[in-house]
């Protein structure tokens, strides 16, 4: 794979990178080294125009208002719908998964366009915050182990028919419409709450991506050691009763 190159685009850090998201963007990029790719890592600030060449998208979580921001940005920009047309993957985080939906409530109490990549639509949830570890079992065509990750948020996110479920919650909240879901994708934009960093917590997830970026079915094997005891003690503490 020497010969093969990746571009990695990691989406206004400078508004959406809370709760460690950025470590996505260094583990894809570290995953994808080891199998002996060359990377070119992109990172856009939201002064910049997306670039809409790029192989593998990746956008974090936010605040409120940097949320609403980076929505106006995202939508006046358009270089990144453009790139899913082109057949980029898009990987999004807590807001920046919202942000891909149609609608979500900002920092101002209203509603809020999205762009529309996903068919799903958020508002704010009126209960207590989904705040804590998640254990969830991912849909099985995406061949993936189980997920552990660490949500926050208030918002309800409504999976329409266009979409489906990433996975299947068995602990912690979910997108909090009461079906026990977590995330959502399809084709190849996926979005889910998980932090933790997702990546970090989950490396076959980072390594999907990459599969589907270059379109081949499977990897050189690569080290997990690290991944794997991050994983096992996450997964046996969310699954020790409270």
């Amino acid at each position: 794979m020497s010969e093969s190159s990746l571009r990695l685009v990691w989406i206004y850090p400078d508004l959406l990178s809370t709760y460690g998201d950025r470590g996505n963007a260094l583990v894809v990029e570290r995953r994808a080294r080891q199998r002996g790719l060359n990377v070119q890592r992109i990172d856009v600030r939201s002064d910049q125009p997306v670039p809409t060449s790029g192989d593998i998208y990746l956008i974090g979580g936010g605040e409120d208002r940097p949320q609403r921001l980076a929505a106006e940005r995202l939508r006046q920009d358009s270089g990144l719908p453009r790139a899913v047309d082109n057949g980029a993957i898009v990987f999004s985080v807590c807001a920046g998964y919202q942000i891909l939906g149609h609608e979500f409530i900002n920092d101002l109490g209203q509603r809020e366009p999205g762009l529309g990549l996903l068919d799903v639509w958020s508002t704010r949830g009126e209960g207590a915050r989904s705040v804590g570890d998640v254990l969830a079992e991912p849909d099985p065509r995406l061949n993936l182990p189980t997920l552990t990750g660490f949500e926050n948020h208030q918002g309800v996110t409504h999976l329409g028919q266009g979409v489906a479920p990433l996975a299947q919650v068995t602990a912690g909240g979910g997108n909090g419409d009461g079906s026990r879901t977590e995330g959502a994708w399809r084709d190849t934009v996926f979005g889910t709450y998980l932090h933790g960093p997702v990546m970090a917590r989950n490396p076959a997830v980072a390594d999907l991506l990459i599969k589907l970026a270059l379109d081949v079915n499977a990897l050189p094997p690569a080290d997990t050691t690290w991944y794997d005891a991050l994983r096992a003690e996450r997964i046996a503490a969310t699954r020790q009763p409270a």
